[in-house]
Formats: structure tokens, C-alpha cells, sequence
């Protein structure tokens, strides 16, 4: 199959999804064309059956705004006609759905369009009243639309209010770009963990998000420093947003701020992932939670919120562990169980890499998505 894929192409879960879809697809012998505002960063060498066409968005004094929108419809619709496409498989109802639903036309070619809901574009963009209106077509004008939890499906459901069936595609992860640590750890994690000042004897808790109030980094704290108080440790944040200083000044009013290491946007996470112990994604709003699931095949225990798609990625007590949102008190206990019980934590650990190549496994995941691009190009969108 020929296929367009257009996506964000910076850190965030829905372009890196997009892009290892891409990846796994041309792997698989299609042909993959990314059509963006820039290369995807998991694009990190030249790779056989992938074409980037970039989309330049110039500045004009008669526009208030650059014309991304009519821009990149542009561009798609030329891809479309220059490489005889046969499917589009937008990332974002809003604006990407919309483009390319806009670029079908533009291009007078019967092209299949499948728009994957990732969160954002539903959870925020949904409620403002401006944009529901725009979300809803993008979304019934496509011919399939998935999700990535059966959480976001029923919210979109609930908030945008279509009729159109929304298929639930969980995320995945390449198997390659995140290993199973070992169980001892190997020397090039004792070095970074010299390198950060993390004692041997020192158990690491992680995070890593974008920072915005939603992720609930306050509540991760919190549930550090009570973890911290009866066990040496440390806390590793790494990512880069909003609530960055005022969690900084947080961690200086527990008086763990030196037990607390901001480490701001990393490209290589899963290095951190092989020194951790427990992964924590406290979220109020989550569609899926991909570092999570990152750090989860990599073999780190987890402990989430019950907020969205987490609670379906976390098996309580089987796969990790699921608290109330905002309840530090109950997630410090158990990552004081997980972390002071070997037993406890090696069992927890099996059952959770088991399940996570059962239900998450790129090439799973892969076959449904193919699956699904057949169905739409045969006209059965049933």
C-alpha cells in the first residue's frame, strides 16, 4: 500500500506513535510517505520505503497567521497526485483530519482517509465550542477513525457527539528501541547513575511527561518525598513545560531538592528506563499514557492513577498499580511494597512484561492497522 501519514513530528506520544507506525509499515514493504512540518524525530537515519515531504508554511502581511491548515492541505493533495496514494491516515481530528479531508478534495481522487484520535484533540480541543463543530467532521468525514484507548472513544462519544464508530487501537512500542533491562544492571547504567549522583544503594522512581498541569507532577512528588523518607532514593523528572518551576519550588518546600533530579526533554529515555525501579503516572487526564507503556517493557513496575486509558494499560495488582487521582498516600504505599519486597516486585514484573507482548506488541498492533487499511480500500468500513 501507498500511504500518508501526517502527524506533529516533535516528543509528544501521538507523533512518535505515528511515526513508529510509519517505521513498522515500510519495515512491512509499504510505502510511507510523511507529510509534516518537519522529519519526524524517531527518524533518526535514512530508511527504505519512507519519503518526507515537508511542509513550508511561509508568513504573508495579508495573514494574521501563517496558513498552516491550507498549507499542508496543499501538500497532501500534491503527494496524493504525484504518488498515486491509496490511503491517508491522519493523526488528530483537528487540524490534520480536516486537511486531509480537505486535500481529498483538491486532489479529485477517491482516496481512503483514517483519522486516529490520540487525546488533546478530543479532552481539550472537544470542549471549546469553536472547534467541536470542525472535530465532529473531521472525524464523520473520515472513513474509519480509531482511538487509542476505549477510554477516549466513549469520551469522544460523550463530548463530540457522533454516530461514527470509533475502532480502539491501543498504542504500541518497538520492541528494539526499548530492551528489558537485565536483572543486574549493566555497566554503562552504573556509569549514568554515577554520572547523576544515584548511589548504588538508592532505589529510582521516574516520570516523564510534558509538564502541564493534567500530569498531576505535584502528586508524584508528594508520593516521592513520602518514599524518600523511609527509603533512599531519588526521583527522576524528565521532560520540560509549564508547571516545571513551580514544581521545582515544590521539591525545595519538601526539602527533597536534592533527591529530585530535573533533567528536561532526553531523546534517548529508554537509558533512564534501565536504571529505574518504579514508573509513576499519577495523571487527572490521560488517553493512554505511551511512556508508561515505555518504561513497562523495559521492565519497570508501575504505578498510575485510574484517569483515562491508564487503567486499561495497568492491570491492578496483576500488571501494577492503580490509585485515585490525587492520592499520594495510597501510591507511596505501594511503591514502598513494590520496592522493599524482591518477591513482590519480580512476580509483579513477570506477569507485566507477559501482557504487555500479549496486548501491545508492535507487531500486533501493526496487523490491526493493516487490517483495517483493507477494509477501507475493499469499501467495507463496517
Amino acid at each position: 500500500m501507498k500511504i500518508g501519514i501526517t502527524c506533529y513530528p516533535s516528543m509528544g506520544g501521538s507523533g512518535i506513535i505515528a511515526t513508529e507506525l510509519g517505521i513498522k509499515l515500510a519495515e512491512r514493504g509499504h510505502d510511507i510517505h510523511f507529510i509534516t512540518s518537519n522529519i519526524p524525530f524517531r527518524i533518526r537515519k535514512p530508511l527504505p520505503n519512507i519519503t518526507f515531504h515537508q511542509v513550508e508554511v511561509n508568513q504573508y502581511a495579508v495573514f494574521q497567521y501563517a496558513p498552516y491548515d491550507i498549507t499542508l492541505s496543499t501538500k497532501i493533495a500534491e503527494v496524493i497526485n504525484e504518488y498515486d496514494l491509496d490511503l491517508l491516515h491522519m493523526h488528530y481530528a483537528v487540524p490534520h483530519a480536516v486537511c486531509g479531508i480537505l486535500a481529498k478534495h483538491m486532489s479529485k481522487k477517491d482516496i481512503k482517509i483514517m483519522t486516529t484520535l490520540h487525546g488533546t484533540d478530543i479532552t481539550v480541543l472537544g470542549y471549546d465550542h469553536s472547534l467541536k463543530n470542525a472535530i465532529k467532521f473531521g472525524i464523520e468525514e473520515s472513513d474509519i477513525v480509531t482511538s487509542v484507548s476505549q477510554s477516549l472513544a466513549k469520551q469522544t462519544n460523550d463530548i463530540i457527539e457522533t454516530a461514527k464508530e470509533i475502532v480502539p487501537i491501543y498504542n504500541f512500542v518497538r520492541e528494539n528501541e526499548f530492551p528489558t533491562k537485565p536483572k543486574q544492571l549493566t555497566e554503562e547504567g552504573q556509569r549514568l547513575k554515577s554520572c547523576y549522583g544515584i548511589k548504588p544503594n538508592e532505589k529510582v522512581l521516574i516520570h516523564v511527561s510534558n509538564f502541564r498541569g493534567v500530569k498531576r507532577i505535584d502528586t508524584i512528588i508528594d508520593t516521592f518525598a513520602k518514599v524518600h523518607a523511609s527509603l533512599p532514593s531519588k526521583l527522576l523528572l524528565l521532560g520540560d513545560g509549564p508547571e516545571l518551576m513551580d514544581m521545582k519550588q515544590k521539591a525545595r518546600d519538601l526539602d527533597i531538592e536534592d533527591a529530585v533530579l530535573f533533567l528536561g526533554k532526553q531523546n534517548w529515555v529508554s537509558e533512564f528506563y534501565q536504571i529505574s525501579d518504579l514508573v509513576l503516572l499519577l495523571s487527572e487526564k490521560e488517553s493512554f499514557g505511551l511512556s508508561l507503556l515505555e518504561a513497562m517493557k523495559s521492565g519497570i513496575v508501575p504505578i498510575g492513577s485510574t484517569a483515562g486509558g491508564i487503567k486499561e494499560v495497568i492491570k491492578h495488582e496483576e500488571t501494577g498499580f492503580l490509585v485515585d487521582i490525587g492520592d499520594s498516600t495510597t501510591a507511596s504505599e505501594y511503591a514502598l511494597k513494590l520496592l522493599t519486597e524482591p518477591k513482590l516486585y519480580q512476580d509483579m514484573q513477570t506477569r507485566m512484561l507477559e501482557d504487555v507482548s500479549k496486548r501491545f506488541s508492535s507487531d500486533l498492533i501493526a496487523d490491526q492497522y493493516e487490517y483495517y487499511y483493507t477494509k477501507m480500500l475493499e469499501g467495507n468500513n463496517d
